[in-house]
């Protein structure tokens, strides 16, 4: 039995996208699944949508989530994309580089899978524009199929430009098996004359990933459904070279909750976007399997471990998965709950600072009390700021109506004189202080109850629900509370 080996294979043509982190995470789980290997591909034989960075950013962004790549491009110890592995390059232009396509595209020619084809743009053009006119679908007419091999290497000799075409049978139909949407049969009529070699030199995706692939010895080849109509292009060149054809797995879309594709206009789409709002890697990476996935348990919240333990194409959707923030947020809380408030602290820091509510020097006690106050209620790292901003601000205006009725109520200037008259005992304000106080505020007027507690909440807060008002008291400490005790204002 061949060792499993999966592959991830993006183009560097951006940053790491929602979708493109749910197959790299289906390629990993199985890999690991099965005691495979995963590797990491880099595709940019499209050297006019490359962009500088994005290499870099695919292997951050999946060591981030913890998809740890065992073999393929890697980053070195100054941070350079490198490969690991034995089958490199992985890097499909260092590939080109090396002229590791030529054989396979010459044993093509030779066997009459491929031909040169001397068509201008302009003629290529006319043709698409009036197949469309009439209705049909625009592929190659196949003018060039009839020049011979040695007059097409005269011309090519010549400095004729040029690109080389797949040569496809006739009529006839080609049938693969997937994972996911079981025998699929396309016929060769249904199909184009796929450019191979293009006017640059470089090949195409769809003649480079079939060599790439099986020199790299993968198995199972597990990508999104948009590649599904060029599958039988990819087994047609397996067959034409003699090789085993791997398995395939092709995935549903992920969907926004309008039930359209993700889009870039519309949506969140890129893991830094969700990084920068402060998801953990856990909770995205166990969010995003169950976009279009359900375990047989019916669990919702798994572990990497958990993931790979029951991973299965079986139960992976034929149709799109729905990417829900909400369901997201829902998940990521969870594992936000499970964190040392000593972890949370230094995860919330840094927004609590870019909003100027703290400087960078805060005491270590105060923060961490600060991340312990919000624990049970922010889903992601970025709400701190709106949760939390109550406790920053210079004064308390109330204009929630409920606060703003407990805080007119006529017992309230007594509340305030025995809150202060309690302050006036302690040089600070500390958590023995914080439990104990409203007791005594509660002795000092026989107010009790919500007719106590909800008034001086919204006095300190603006709002008569929200965190512990033990937390909030430590936090505030003695100076501010009697300010805000002083000039809160009703709107």
């Amino acid at each position: 039995m061949k060792d499993v080996r999966l592959r991830f294979a993006p183009s560097p043509t951006g940053y790491l996208h929602i979708g493109g982190l749910r197959t790299a995470l289906y390629n990993y789980l199985y890999a690991k699944q099965n005691g495979g290997k995963f590797l990491l591909r880099i595709e940019d034989t499209d050297r006019t949508r490359y962009v500088e960075g994005a290499i870099e950013n695919l292997i951050h962004e999946l060591k981030w989530a913890g998809i740890e790549i065992d073999e393929g491009v890697v980053l070195d110890a100054e941070g350079n994309p490198s490969d690991k592995g034995e089958c490199g390059p992985y890097i499909q232009s260092d590939r080109v580089k090396q002229g590791i396509y030529d054989k396979y595209i010459e044993e093509l020619l030779e066997k009459g899978y491929a031909y040169y084809c001397f068509c201008s743009k302009e003629r290529l053009d006319d043709l698409r524009n009036t197949q469309k006119a009439d209705g049909l679908m625009p592929k190659y007419d196949g003018l060039c199929r009839g020049i011979s091999l040695e007059e097409a290497r005269k011309r090519v000799a010549a400095g004729e430009p040029h690109v080389i075409r797949l040569k496809l049978p006739a009529n006839e139909d080609i049938t693969f098996n997937d994972a996911i949407k079981g025998k699929i049969t396309i016929n060769t009529k249904d199909m184009d004359d796929q450019v191979l070699i293009k006017a640059d030199g470089f090949p195409t995706y769809h003649f480079a990933v079939v060599i790439d692939d099986h020199e790299m010895g993968i198995t199972h080849i597990v990508r999104g459904d948009e590649w599904l109509p060029s599958t039988p292009k990819h087994v047609m060149l397996y067959k034409a070279f003699g090789w085993d054809v791997p398995e395939y797995v092709h995935l549903p879309t992920v969907l926004n909750k309008s039930g359209k594709k993700l889009s870039k206009r519309e949506d969140a789409v890129s893991v830094a976007d969700f990084r920068k709002m402060g998801y953990l890697p856990a909770g995205l990476i166990n969010y995003l399997a169950l976009v279009g996935w359900a375990p047989e348990t019916n669990e919702e919240i798994l572990s990497m471990d958990e993931l790979i333990k029951q991973f299965s194409f079986e139960r992976v959707s034929k149709s799109g998965g729905v990417f829900d923030q909400e369901k997201l947020d829902w998940v990521n809380a969870h594992y936000i709950k499970d964190m040392t408030i000593e972890d949370l602290a230094a995860a919330i820091k840094p927004y609590l600072v870019e909003a100027s509510y703290i400087d960078e020097n805060i005491s270590k006690e105060k923060l961490e009390l600060i991340a312990k106050t919000f624990q049970e209620s922010i889903h992601k790292f970025s709400e701190i700021v709106e949760q939390s901003e109550f406790l920053f601000v210079d004064k308390i205006v109330i204009t929630e109506e409920d606060a703003k009725e407990m805080a007119s109520g006529e017992q309230v200037p007594a509340l305030v004189e025995a809150f202060k008259a309690e302050l006036g005992e302690v040089e600070e304000v500390d958590e023995e202080f914080a439990k104990k106080v409203m007791k005594k505020i509660q002795k000092a007027t026989g107010v009790k109850g919500k007719n106590l507690y909800m008034p001086v909440r919204a006095m300190l807060t603006g709002n008569v629900h929200g965190p512990e008002l033990v937390d909030v008291i430590q936090i505030l400490g003695k100076e501010e509370i009697i300010n805000r005790l002083d000039t809160f204002e009703l709107k």
